[in-house]
């Protein structure tokens, strides 16, 4: 992949409040607010990766930015990182949800289930209900990923049950021009 190409691409740097912890959440593409967005332009799909140990957003930005073009920017891809594990340089303003009504003090945010509800929270929070994720996760991201799926199965996945070859068949007949 050209490096000019990835570099054109818009990335979008904020650290939100979720359940009262720092959180850094890099965006790629136009797409920094789904939920003030009600117009036609909102995307109907998130690309939502989760991060591996020790939860740094931007070790996965190539990847991200990668995607973000293989997909000609038709849907947002997001990076989260854990809760605890990044702080906003002292410049940078930190976000509070606009709607607290799923933000909840969680046990033990730092523990394993605390990481996954947290990003529960973060999309119950910021992406609304009609917009269907597609959720990548590595190492640990993958682990937190499943287990979102487990407690909450009402997340509009996209196709979380066909095997990787109908999943690739389906994904290039959907993402053609």
């Amino acid at each position: 992949m050209d490096s000019k190409i990835k570099e054109e691409i818009p990335v979008h740097e904020e650290f939100v409040l979720c359940c009262g912890i720092e959180t850094q959440v890099l965006k790629c593409g136009p797409w920094t607010d789904l939920l003030s967005d009600q117009g036609a332009n909102r995307p109907k799909v998130l690309i939502f990766i989760i991060t591996g140990n020790p939860g740094l957003t931007t070790f996965y930005l190539p990847f991200a930015k990668a995607l973000y073009s293989l997909i000609n920017g038709r849907f947002p891809v997001w990076i989260i990182g854990h809760a605890g594990h990044s702080v906003a340089p002292r410049d940078k303003k930190i976000r509070a949800a606009s709607d607290d009504s799923n933000t909840q003090e969680i046990k033990d945010i730092y523990g394993l289930r605390g990481q996954i509800e947290h990003k529960l929270v973060f999309l119950r929070t910021h992406v609304p209900k009609q917009i269907k994720l597609v959720l990548i996760g590595h190492s640990i991201g993958c682990y937190i990923s499943l287990q979102m799926l487990k407690y909450a199965p009402e997340l509009p996945q996209m196709l979380p049950t066909l095997g990787a070859k109908k999943w690739c068949k389906w994904w290039r007949e959907t993402t053609k021009p």
